[in-house]
């Protein structure tokens, strides 16, 4: 018999709980398993999570397939119904030592175990000490979202938001520092929400201050961000923490303000370039990539140009376009649909322009002094995670000074 396989679809959350599946399932004793992270963030992601199961079951007729994630919260039925499939598992039930423990027990367990998401109070974020390269860790601190943007079904596979106590992650970032990792990233569903539901109720700001007085971690970095949620501290660790790395992913979503409204966002297009223009005062260094939907319902041609707009006046380097798609069960699945070939092609334009800011980016760096974080003996990331290949190899894992000498493709190059 031979270990479980595991394939992960979706975000960085859903591959750190990949990761404490695998040490769940080894615990347990789990063998002869194919085991599906799935991902529910657009119609696409179920497609696809179906198109790998069908490929997975293929390729191992003999194995237990089994799966998990926000996919299969959403929609179990579906999942369930699929010959292919074996077992179906809630995002609660998939961090459970209990049922890893009854998975390699017996083929007798209950196929499908999904229970109501929206009663879980608590996020288990101590189950493993982050995962990534050898160079980089990344830490779940959240999980849920407590919002009801009108596109999304991630809190119906998530749950409401709920924080990882600052004393653990502290805790678990020092045992990381001891292990030898440089960097540590923090991720969660609506990260900016962190401690919302904790004791007098501290800011991401604070837990930030925290790591940074309490840990001696060389470089931290922030995943996604709702800017409208941005603390003071936060504010103030980016002016005066150096190891504070200078790069925020923002959750913008658009560029119009009615179609912000109709989205139920909390932010209007004002909100989103007045932080950029603050975050910058504060840290000229500092770049941004953003999340941004093309072809939303009831978008016209002047409303997206709204967007191609922001990109510049937010000034935008790494962007991560999503072309609408409706996800059943959600608002704007019942609004008026924008057409397909629209859709496609607002995000071609969105997306060329994304590569024109990067061409930007990169020619900006040119004889600039960076410190890298090498990933592998020829590729690091500056503190902007801007890649850097490097001719001459280099110590993996450490951090590195290098004068940028050029180009190459989309990265940088120093000797």
């Amino acid at each position: 018999m031979s270990a479980p396989i595991f394939a992960n679809h979706g975000c960085r959350l859903n591959a750190y709980e990949t990761e404490a599946m695998k040490e769940l399932s080894a615990q347990a004793g789990l063998e002869n398993a194919v085991v599906i992270n799935t991902c529910a963030v657009t119609a696409e992601a179920v497609r696809k999570a179906r198109q790998e199961i069908r490929k997975l079951r293929r390729a191992h007729p003999g194995a237990r397939l089994i799966v998990t994630g926000c996919a299969v919260q959403t929609e179990p039925e579906t999942f369930a119904a699929m010959a292919e499939v074996d077992a179906v598992i809630g995002n609660t039930e998939k961090m459970q030592p209990g049922t890893w423990a009854g998975l390699a027990g017996a083929f007798g367990t209950e196929p499908v175990q999904v229970d109501d998401i929206m009663s879980v109070t608590e996020t288990a974020g101590h189950l493993i000490d982050g995962f990534g390269t050898r160079s980089r860790a990344y830490v779940q601190v959240q999980n849920g979202c407590d919002h009801r943007c009108t596109f999304c079904i991630i809190p119906y596979g998530r749950g409401n938001s709920r924080s990882v106590p600052a004393g653990v992650v502290v805790d678990q970032i020092n045992r990381l520092v001891q292990r030898g990792y440089n960097e540590v990233v923090l991720t969660g569903v609506d990260l900016t929400s962190w401690g919302a539901d904790l004791p007098s109720e501290p800011g991401l700001g604070d837990l930030v201050m925290r790591i940074l007085k309490l840990t001696d971690v060389p470089r931290l970095r922030i995943s996604s961000i709702d800017s409208i949620e941005v603390d003071e501290n936060l504010m103030e660790a980016i002016a005066t923490e150096p190891r504070l790395m200078p790069h925020l992913h923002l959750s913008l979503q658009h560029g119009d303000d009615l179609i912000l409204k109709r989205m139920k966002r909390r932010h209007l297009r004002g909100d989103a370039i007045r932080f950029a223009q603050e975050a910058r005062a504060l840290r000229p260094e500092m770049t941004f990539g953003a999340d941004i939907i093309a072809g939303f319902p009831t978008e016209t041609e002047a409303q997206f140009e709204n967007s191609l707009a922001l990109v510049e006046e937010c000034g935008l380097t790494w962007l991560h376009v999503f072309p609408y798609s409706p996800r059943p069960g959600t608002p704007a699945a019942r609004m008026p649909q924008v057409h397909g070939t629209a859709i496609k092609e607002r995000a071609a334009r969105l997306r060329a322009l994304g590569d024109a800011q990067v061409t930007r980016h990169l020619a900006a760096q040119i004889g600039a002094q960076h410190n890298v974080l090498m990933e592998n003996p020829h590729m690091g990331r500056t503190e902007q995670f801007t890649e850097v290949r490097f001719a001459l190899p280099q110590p993996e894992g450490r951090i590195v000074p290098a004068r940028i000498s050029g180009i190459d493709g989309g990265q940088l190059t120093a000797a």
